[in-house]
């Protein structure tokens, strides 16, 4: 039996570390994005703009077992996010009925901005969904798009992804920034190779013929107040002056739960925010 196939469309920092994951386990694997030249080494290049209504003439002659639809907005707007995550959906899965070609499944990588609670509520992936902005709101209806297509498909709910490359709040560190401590404000993250290590899961977890869930939360063990997380960093890298300035993040607090995730049997390894950002800290996170 020959290895199962991927088609990773939007292959940059997630996309790329899945792609590194998979390789390592014999699968075949593409990557489409604008640029292939970036696409790591043994991943077979599909240039393509998701912009563009008309079919890639790179696009893969045979069926891939699965896609992953991970692609990031260039354009941070209601008009950016549409056209990467709903307007670009709708061209994939057109390529793929034009070639009379239907995968096993579509992962489609979302975010935890379709959910709007603001209180420190544990959510899960059966809690209401009524985003607030439209981030959230063009995202629910990407979902809406993969769950009504031809394709069987699951979601990803990723919350904030961190990782090498993805430093902001370290930044905000070492600048001395300050956070309100009440009432606390909870945040949701996992690191970029958790996240990568979710899908991988994911996929071989389909491919093996185990039933998955329509959605799936991605996030560590540990949703953490704000403040404890800046005050754990400060100590860590050992930073003392306070700047006179205080950011406060006035988005959602809510803390996620990656029980579903947990019973099918993945796990992080990167916990929380301890381990994931001491390994950034300390060079050991790729």
């Amino acid at each position: 039996m020959s290895a199962p196939s991927v088609l990773i469309v939007g292959c940059g920092d997630v996309g790329s570390r899945l792609a590194k994951q998979l390789l390592a386990c014999s699968w075949q694997v593409s990557g489409l994005r604008r640029n292939i030249g970036q696409l790591p080494a043994g991943v077979k290049g599909v240039a393509a703009d998701l912009f563009d209504a008309q079919c890639p003439a790179t696009w893969p002659v045979e069926t891939p077992d699965y896609l992953v639809y991970c692609t990031a907005a260039s354009q941070h707007d209601e008009a950016g996010y549409k056209a990467a995550y709903v307007d670009g959906l709708k061209h994939v899965l057109g390529w793929l009925a034009e070639r009379g070609q239907t995968p096993r499944r579509l992962l489609f990588v979302s975010s935890s901005s379709v959910y709007a609670q603001q209180s420190g509520e544990w959510i899960d992936e059966k809690a209401v969904t009524e985003p607030q902005g439209y981030s959230g709101t063009v995202m629910l209806d990407a979902e809406q798009l993969a769950l009504a297509g031809a394709v069987p498909a699951t979601i990803v709910r990723l919350t904030g992804i961190y990782g090498p490359g993805r430093e902001w709040l370290l930044s905000q560190v070492r600048q001395g920034y300050r956070v309100t401590e009440e009432p606390p404000l909870y945040g949701n993250r996992i690191h970029a190779e958790d996240a990568a290590g979710l899908l991988a899961f994911l996929l071989k977890a389909d491919a093996d013929g185990r039933a998955l869930d329509d959605c799936y939360i991605g996030v560590d063990d540990a949703p953490a107040p704000l403040a404890e997380v800046m005050a754990w960093l400060r100590d860590f890298m050992g930073v003392t002056q306070w700047s006179e300035q205080e950011r406060v993040r006035r988005t959602g607090s809510k803390r996620c739960s990656n029980a579903r995730a947990r019973a099918l049997g993945w796990a992080p390894q990167y916990p929380s925010f301890k381990e994931g950002y001491a390994a950034i800290l300390e060079g050991r996170s790729e």
